[in-house]
């Protein structure tokens, strides 16, 4: 899955989530986007707006603004949410809601530099049916 931000200043934003702890593959890096690795099979691809308005015809909301789109990234323990939630405050993220535990499912948020709203969340696998 790919998943496509815009974003204003690309390096600005490289520099954010390689904090947050993310690579990048340099294959499909130049200066207008970058291929964020999140896990396997899983990319966010980080555009610069005119790139990005390449690809649709509706305009690019102010994400700090207007929510269009939660990212929500499972990891494998609370203590991987609370790890990847900090790093991105740290960063200069913006926290968006308190924490929130549900006993079978624990999960952080923040905002990244520009304005789009991430959940990482761990999820108890026992607690899903059919497991």
């Amino acid at each position: 899955m790919f998943v496509n931000l815009p974003v204003k200043d690309l390096n600005r934003s490289i520099e954010f989530f390689t904090k947050v702890g993310f690579e990048f593959n340099a294959q499909f890096t130049d200066e207008t986007a970058t291929c964020m690795v999140i896990g396997d099979n899983l990319y966010a691809m980080l555009l610069v707006e005119e790139k990005f308005k390449s690809f649709t015809n509706k305009a690019i909301p102010d994400a700090s603004a207007n929510a269009s789109s939660l990212v929500a990234l499972s990891v494998n323990s609370r203590e991987e949410a609370d790890s990847i939630a900090d790093r991105a405050l740290d960063a200069g993220g913006k926290p968006t809601n308190d924490p929130a535990d549900y006993g079978f499912m624990y999960t952080r948020s923040f905002q990244d530099l520009d304005g789009h709203h991430w959940e990482v969340f761990h999820m108890d696998p026992s607690a899903v049916q059919g497991q």
